[in-house]
């Protein structure tokens, strides 16, 4: 059995022309961390898909500040135009390949973290709140995946 995290960015700054290029606010860079600690305590990670735009790779920065991945790579499938299917079908390969990742954080946007979580647990397609990880058991055998619950920095 594997887990898979899925976690919105934090609060990034007021929508830009450049969308790819919008920075972490004050409160985005306490939420990575707040998270990141969250991360290391009770799911410990060891494996992160992060997306390239500039503000999940801050997040991803924040809570790597608690955490050392073995395993860790920018994916272009994961940002906001992304296709959960494609999304969720490269990770499975990934989780595949790397058997010795028995945690994979994946830091990307909304909509497609909605998307990918239904993706993988058909029915379930939570909202994220900034920082917000959603808890995800999967079964590598089978490929079926069980949604457990979300966790949002305001509330722990």
């Amino acid at each position: 059995m594997k887990t898979i995290l899925i976690m919105r960015h934090g609060e990034a700054a007021p929508m830009q022309a450049d969308d790819a290029a919008r920075n972490l606010t004050q409160v985005g860079h306490l939420e990575a961390k707040k998270m990141g600690q969250w991360l290391a305590n009770t799911q410990k990670p060891d494996a992160l898909l992060v997306s390239p735009y500039v503000r999940a790779q801050q997040t991803a920065n924040g809570v790597a500040e608690s955490i050392t991945f073995k395993y860790s790579e920018t994916c272009a499938d994961i940002t906001p135009e992304g296709k959960p299917h494609v999304a969720a079908d490269y990770l499975e390969t990934l989780i595949q390949m790397h058997p010795e990742c028995n945690s994979w954080l994946i830091v990307a946007h909304m909509p497609i973290v909605s998307y990918l979580v239904d993706q993988l647990c058909p029915g379930n397609m939570p909202i994220f709140n900034t920082g917000a990880v959603a808890v995800i058991h999967y079964n590598e055998n089978t490929n079926r995946s069980e949604y457990i619950n979300i966790n949002a920095p305001a509330d722990l």
